[in-house]
């Protein structure tokens, strides 16, 4: 279990991220047309887990935006964004903004939050993901992930794309 704060209360996850070296746990989420896509849709490219609570909020609609900017410069690399949003949301958000440059998940109907240790189980977030990033090599294997400690608090952006 870890404990992140939201404007200064803590609650916490379910578990903890992955770590470094360790080989990525296998996910089903639903793509926006509503089909499913697995970490072996990924496979030979670099990923970046951009995981947060729900595209309609302030910080998190940041990091789709940013991630979508500074990634898409970055060669064989894939951006794929995971929050508890309905498909739907995803797709409006990502229309109306012009993001083309990342795929988003919806874990309504998985296991992503346990698996990967981001589902809040107290507070008022509780049952959405909490905010993460967890890069991919090729292989799949883990070499860099952040929970950010405060909820409000965009992910280090920098130190991600470094990692890469």
């Amino acid at each position: 279990m870890s404990t992140v704060t939201l404007k200064g209360n803590p609650f916490n996850t379910i578990g903890v991220l992955p770590s470094v070296g360790e080989s990525a746990v296998d996910f089903r989420l639903v793509k926006t047309d509503l089909s499913e896509t697995t970490l072996a849709d990924y496979k030979g490219s670099r990923l970046v887990l951009n995981i947060f609570p729900s595209v309609d909020t302030p910080t998190c609609a940041m990091s789709v935006r940013k991630f979508n900017e500074q990634v898409s410069q970055l060669d064989n690399t894939k951006v794929l964004c995971v929050s508890a949003d309905l498909p739907f949301a995803a797709a409006r958000f990502c229309g109306a903004e012009g993001i083309e440059n990342v795929a988003t998940g919806s874990s309504f109907r998985s296991t992503f939050g346990t698996d990967y240790g981001v589902e809040f189980v107290d507070g008022p977030l509780k049952g959405l993901l909490s905010r993460s990033v967890v890069v991919l090599d090729e292989s799949g294997k883990v070499i860099y992930t952040e929970q950010v400690s405060e909820t409000a608090d965009e992910p280090d952006y920098e130190a991600a794309i470094a990692a890469l």
